[in-house]
């Protein structure tokens, strides 16, 4: 083969090989980026992603933060399954705190459903409730003496944080005044939550990620290694409190694009 002619082969495998790997990069960007729901947790409203979200729709995500009811696992469940419902195209499921058991049953069946993201929140196995995860390990300071109960109908009770306790123990490493606010507009949970059983975990068939809050005074630490562990999730940690995602909203962002692809 002279020379020339091995120039021109060459040549061509180049342009092809340089056409095959711009037809991927252009499919790769045309690929939709999938919708992420962010799920707030008890004691908070969908304001505290507000940070987290800024940022993945500065990225092009679709977001939506729907609120979360409060009032039961099954029926707050339910609802944010109804919403999941209405979404087309691949989802990333993102949840702080008791929003982590809403997720974790919402998400149960649905195959559009990618991914888990769990930011210092529960991801309880079927039978599990939430102050049996909240108590399995030492260090919360979410007791009974913490919260005020006040009744709303006949037999039932919504919990609240005692503004005494809510900084120090809910968002120790966010600003005082920023906290006074969080506190004034907290949204109480049904206090029957905390002892509600979970269903089957979605996590158990949809790739999940957890970040860690390591100075968590809500939900312990050790309990947060430990039901990501078992669900076999991607580990991040960061030093923050029980609210991660608004003191650490870059680190919560950073996971939920990997969790995205």
């Amino acid at each position: 083969m002279t020379t020339t002619r091995r120039a021109v082969l060459a040549g061509s495998a180049a342009l092809a090989t340089g056409a095959l790997l711009g037809t991927s990069e252009a499919q790769a960007h045309s690929r939709p980026k999938p919708t992420v729901v962010l799920v707030h947790g008890a004691f908070a409203d969908a304001s505290g992603w507000n940070g987290v979200a800024t940022k993945l729709v500065r990225d092009g995500y679709p977001v939506i933060a729907p609120a979360n009811p409060l009032r039961s696992v099954a029926s707050d469940s339910s609802y944010l399954a109804s919403i999941l419902a209405t979404l087309s195209g691949p989802i990333v499921l993102a949840a702080h705190s008791y929003g982590g058991i809403v997720i974790t049953n919402a998400a149960t069946g649905n195959p559009n459903v990618k991914a888990l993201v769990y930011v210092a929140a529960f991801a309880p196995d079927q039978g599990e409730s939430l102050l049996q995860m909240q108590t399995q390990f030492p260090g919360s300071r979410l007791n009974e003496a913490a919260l005020d109960f006040r009744p709303y109908a006949e037999g039932l009770v919504d919990g609240y944080i005692k503004k005494e306790f809510f900084r120090d123990v809910f968002a120790g490493d966010v600003s005082k005044s920023a906290a006074e606010v969080m506190q004034a507009s907290q949204r109480p949970a049904d206090a029957r939550t905390l002892g509600e059983p979970s269903g089957v975990p979605a996590w158990k068939t949809i790739p999940s990620y957890y970040l860690v809050a390591k100075n968590d005074q809500v939900l312990p630490a050790a309990a947060q290694r430990f039901m990501a562990k078992r669900a076999g999730a991607h580990i991040d940690e960061v030093g923050a409190s029980h609210v991660a995602m608004i003191s650490q909203p870059s680190a919560a962002a950073d996971l939920i694009r990997h969790a995205a692809g």
